[in-house]
C-alpha cells in the first residue's frame, strides 16, 4: 500500500502541498514537504500513509474473534511495512501502531521487523534506536524473545513447536546483533535519552526478566514512585554470555555514570537486573563500581564518595548500590567513608536520600547500631531541616530489626518538647503526626503547664503519619495508645476523615489487643453513622470491624442501624450497611451473631497459623 500511496502522489503532481492539520502529528514543517522528508533530509510517512496506520490503530483496538482474522491482518500489515519499516518506525502514528502490532507478532516476524531496521554496519540501527519514536519499537521487536518460555514449557514438541522455536532462534540472532552495535557504540547510546532506553530494555532481556512496556503517558502520582514488577523467562545460553559482555563493555565506561543522569540509570538498571537473575555478576559489578568511586581525586583526608552523594547524577547510582549490597560492602561503605558524616549527609538535600537507603539496608545487621547512635545526635536538626524521609526510615530500620525502639521515641519525645514534664507524654500522638514541637502546636511559650486539650485536632501532615504508622509497629506502643485515647470522638472522627490521618488511626487500632482496642472504640461512640459517610472514614470503619471481635461488632452495629434511612441511601455507607449485613442484623439478630461468631473463630485461627 505504502508503495501504491507514492505512486498516486506523483500522478497528482508535487506542486500541489496542502496542510492536513493534525495529519500525522509530527509537525506542519513536515507537511508542508510532501510528506516524503523531515529535517535533516529524512524520509518521512506521507498524509496517506499516516492516515492508514492510524486505521490499522483503530482496528486493533476492536480486537479480534478469531485466531486466523488476527494472524491474516497482522500479516498483511506487515506486508506494507516491509522495504519502509525505519520510516514507519520513525513516525509517530506508525510507531504506536507498530508497538501494538509486534505484540500479537509471531517471534520470526519481530525478528524481521527488526532485521529490516538493522543493518551489517549497525548505523541505521543506531538512528532508529536513538529516535525518539523508533526507539519504542525497538524495544517493543526485542521483547517478543520471552515468549520462547511458552514453546519450551512443553516436554513434546509438535512440527508447529518446532517452527516456533526456530522463529525464537532468529528473533535471539537479531537481538544479538543490537547487543553488539550497542557495544560498539556504547557511549552513543547510553548518553542518548532515547537509545538509553533501548540499552535498558536489552539489558532486562538479556538477564531473562521483564517489567511492563514503556509508555508515553505519564505514571500517576500512586504509582510513580513505584518499582516495576518484574517477570521472569528462560534465555538462551548466548544471552548468558552476551550480558556478560555487555557489563564489561559498560564497566569500561563507568566514568559516564557518574557525571550525567541518563548513564546513571543504564548503570542503575544493570546492577537491578544482575543482582536478579545474576548474583555473582552482580556483586563483581558493584564492587567494581564502588572502588571506581572510591579511588576518584578528592580533597586530602575526605573521600571522594562524600562529593558523589551530593550531585544528582552519581546520588542516583549510589542509592542502588546500597539497596543491591551485601553485608561486608555496607560495612565497608560506612566505616570506610561514612562514618561520622551521617547527619551532615542527612541535611543535604541530596545526600539525604542514599542515607535512607543506607538506613534501610543495614535494618537486620549489627551495623544499623552505629548508624542509629550517629544520626540521633542530630535529630532536631535534622527535623528542622524537613528531611522527614531519614526519621521515617530510621523508625521503620527500629520496626523491622526489632532494635534501639525505646531509645527512639525517647529522641522523638525529647524533639518534640514533649518529655518533661512526664503530663506533657499524652500529647505526643498531635505533635508526631502534625510534626510540630509543643510550643507551636498548642501556642504555648511556657516551659511548664499541662496540655492544651481544648485545641482541636489539625496540620496532619504525610511524613508525619508514615512516622506513627512506623511507630505503631513497635512492641511497646502504650504511649501512642495512651495519647490517642486523650482525643476527643470529634478529634478522631477528625483523624478518621484526613488522608494521612486515617492511616494513622488504623494502624494503631488494628494492631491493639481487644482490651486496648475496646478502650478507642469507647471513645468513638457516636462517631460510627459519621464514620461510615466519610470516603475515608467508611474504609477504616471496615477495617476495625475486621479486627473487631463479635461483642464490639454487635455494639457497632447497634448504633449504625439507629440511623438506616441515612445510611442506606448515602454513597458511601451504603456499601458498610451491606458488609455488616446490617439488615441481617435488625431482623435475625441471633442468626447474624451465630455467623459473626463463625467468621470470628476463623480469624482466630488464621491468626494463631501465620503467628
Amino acid at each position: 500500500m505504502l508503495a501504491k500511496t507514492e505512486e498516486r502522489k506523483q500522478h497528482k503532481g508535487e506542486g500541489k502541498k496542502r496542510r492536513h492539520p493534525g495529519e500525522d502529528g509530527e509537525g506542519g514543517e513536515r507537511k508542508r514537504r510532501g510528506g516524503e522528508e523531515g529535517d535533516g533530509g529524512r524520509k518521512r510517512l506521507d498524509p496517506l500513509s499516516v492516515g492508514y496506520f492510524r486505521r490499522v490503530g483503530e482496528r486493533l483496538s476492536e480486537g479480534f474473534e478469531e485466531k486466523e482474522e488476527r494472524e491474516m491482518f497482522v500479516e498483511n500489515v506487515l506486508t506494507e511495512v516491509k522495504g519502509k519499516a525505519a520510516v514507519v518506525a520513525m513516525d509517530q502514528t506508525g510507531s504506536i501502531t507498530l508497538q501494538r502490532l509486534l505484540q500479537l507478532c509471531s517471534p520470526d516476524q519481530a525478528a524481521a521487523v527488526l532485521a529490516e531496521l538493522g543493518d551489517p554496519a549497525g548505523s541505521e540501527f543506531k538512528a532508529v534506536s536513538c529516535d525518539r519514536c523508533g526507539g519504542h519499537v525497538v524495544e517493543s521487536a526485542v521483547r517478543q524473545i520471552s515468549r520462547r518460555t511458552e514453546s519450551s514449557q512443553k516436554e513434546t514438541a509438535t512440527a508447529a513447536e518446532e517452527d516456533e522455536k526456530e522463529s525464537c532462534d532468529l528473533l535471539e540472532a537479531q537481538v544479538l546483533s543490537l547487543s553488539q552495535v550497542v557495544r560498539d557504540n556504547i557511549e552513543e547510546f547510553i548518553k542518548h535519552v532515547h537509545g538509553s532506553h533501548v540499552v535498558r530494555t536489552l539489558l532486562h532481556v538479556l538477564a531473562g526478566c521483564l517489567g511492563p512496556p514503556r509508555t508515553e503517558s505519564r505514571p500517576g502520582a500512586k504509582d510513580r514512585n513505584v518499582a516495576p514488577q518484574l517477570t521472569d523467562f528462560e534465555i538462551p545460553t548466548s544471552f548468558w554470555y552476551e550480558l556478560k559482555s555487555l557489563t564489561e563493555t559498560l564497566m569500561d565506561n563507568v566514568n559516564l555514570s557518574v557525571t550525567d543522569a541518563v548513564p546513571s540509570a543504564v548503570f542503575q538498571t544493570m546492577l537491578t537486573v544482575c543482582h536478579r537473575n545474576r548474583p555473582k555478576l552482580c556483586k563483581q559489578l558493584l564492587k567494581r563500581t564502588t572502588e571506581y568511586l572510591a579511588t576518584r581525586n578528592a580533597a586530602p583526608g575526605v573521600s571522594p564518595l562524600l562529593v558523589f552523594l551530593k550531585d544528582p547524577a552519581s546520588s542516583r547510582l549510589i542509592e542502588t548500590i546500597i539497596q543491591l549490597s551485601h553485608k561486608s560492602l555496607l560495612r565497608d561503605l560506612y566505616k570506610n567513608h561514612l562514618k561520622g558524616q551521617l547527619v551532615d549527609l542527612a541535611l543535604h538535600s541530596i545526600a539525604n536520600f542514599p542515607i535512607q537507603r543506607l538506613t534501610a539496608a543495614s535494618a537486620k545487621y549489627k551495623l544499623f547500631l552505629g548508624l542509629f547512635d550517629e544520626l540521633t545526635q542530630g535529630i532536631e536538626a535534622i527535623l528542622a531541616s524537613g528531611h522527614m524521609g531519614v526519621i521515617v526510615q530510621l523508625a521503620e530500620s527500629c520496626a523491622e530489626g526489632g532494635e534501639k525502639q525505646e531509645e527512639l521515641i525517647q529522641c522523638l519525645l525529647r524533639a518534640f518538647h514533649c518529655a518533661e514534664p512526664g503530663s506533657r507524654h499524652f500529647s505526643c500522638l498531635p505533635l508526631f503526626m502534625s510534626l510540630l514541637t509543643y510550643e507551636v502546636y498548642y501556642h504555648s511559650d511556657t516551659a511548664e503547664g499541662n496540655t492544651q486539650t481544648e485545641i482541636p485536632l489539625s496540620s496532619i501532615c504525610y511524613h508525619g503519619s508514615r512516622l506513627v504508622q512506623a511507630l505503631s509497629k513497635f512492641k511497646e506502643r502504650s504511649l501512642l495508645l495512651s495519647s490517642l485515647r486523650t482525643l476527643t470522638p470529634a478529634d478522631l472522627l477528625t483523624l478518621a476523615s484526613d488522608p494521612s490521618g486515617s492511616h494513622v488511626l488504623q494502624a494503631l487500632i488494628t494492631t491493639s489487643s481487644d482490651k486496648g482496642r475496646g478502650k478507642i472504640l469507647k471513645r468513638l461512640e457516636g462517631q460510627y453513622a459519621p464514620l461510615a459517610c466519610s470516603r475515608l472514614g467508611s474504609r477504616v470503619l471496615e477495617a476495625i470491624w475486621n479486627s473487631a471481635s463479635v461483642s464490639h461488632r454487635q455494639s457497632i452495629a447497634q448504633e449504625l442501624v439507629l440511623s438506616e434511612s441515612q445510611l442506606r441511601s448515602h454513597q458511601f455507607a451504603r456499601h458498610v450497611w451491606a458488609k455488616f449485613a446490617l439488615s441481617h442484623f435488625t431482623h435475625r439478630r441471633a442468626h447474624w451473631q451465630e455467623i459473626q461468631s463463625g467468621e470470628s473463630k476463623k480469624r482466630k485461627l488464621f491468626s494463631d497459623i501465620l503467628a
